[in-house]
């Protein structure tokens, strides 16, 4: 397996996105654009990411106008460094708020597991093999973590990690 560098896993990420591996809740709430290719990609793509890089799981609530409309994933690399490479799907002010460390139980994901799969597959075509799943048997067939059924869903074991992120618009706006 050849060394990918952080800019070309961003990449091929960015070009695996598409409407059938968005998360069904945030397509039902605003559908999948090409120009916010990351909206509803937050929880398939830290595990992927996971699988990649090591780590952990991190996941905060999101709130827009004091309402909570959502949960954000992103991974803690195992030096600490937190990376998140679908914070930009946020163009409206949201507040990812409340983050917690979710660690990956093994089993089926319960709702996102073919979208998690095709996103591999994609990315496997655009970098080459990747390493098995987070949790998998050595021949990448058995359990893979679950890590709830989207990002309107908490997982069930979680550590408060205690931070909050206000993500402004891109435009500037305050709606």
């Amino acid at each position: 397996m050849r060394p990918w560098t952080l800019t070309e896993i961003d990449q091929a990420l960015r070009a695996s996105f598409a409407a059938d591996t968005c998360s069904p809740d945030d397509f039902a709430r605003a559908g999948w654009h090409q120009d916010n290719p990351s909206w509803g990609h937050c929880d398939v793509t830290a595990l992927v990411v996971n699988d990649l890089l090591g780590g952990d799981l991190v996941v905060g609530e999101v709130h827009h106008g004091g309402e909570h409309i959502c949960y954000h994933w992103w991974n803690r690399l195992p030096n600490g460094v937190e990376l998140d490479l679908t914070r930009e799907q946020f163009v409206h002010d949201e507040v990812v708020s409340g983050a917690r460390v979710v660690h990956r139980p093994p089993g089926p994901l319960p709702h996102r597991w073919a979208e998690y799969l095709l996103l591999r597959e994609r990315l496997t075509a655009r970098l080459g093999p990747l390493p098995a799943p987070a949790g998998s048997t050595p021949e990448g067939q058995g359990p893979v973590p679950a890590a709830g059924s989207s990002p309107g869903h908490l997982p069930p074991t979680t550590t408060t990690a205690g931070r909050s992120n206000t993500v402004k618009s891109r435009s500037g706006s305050d709606g």
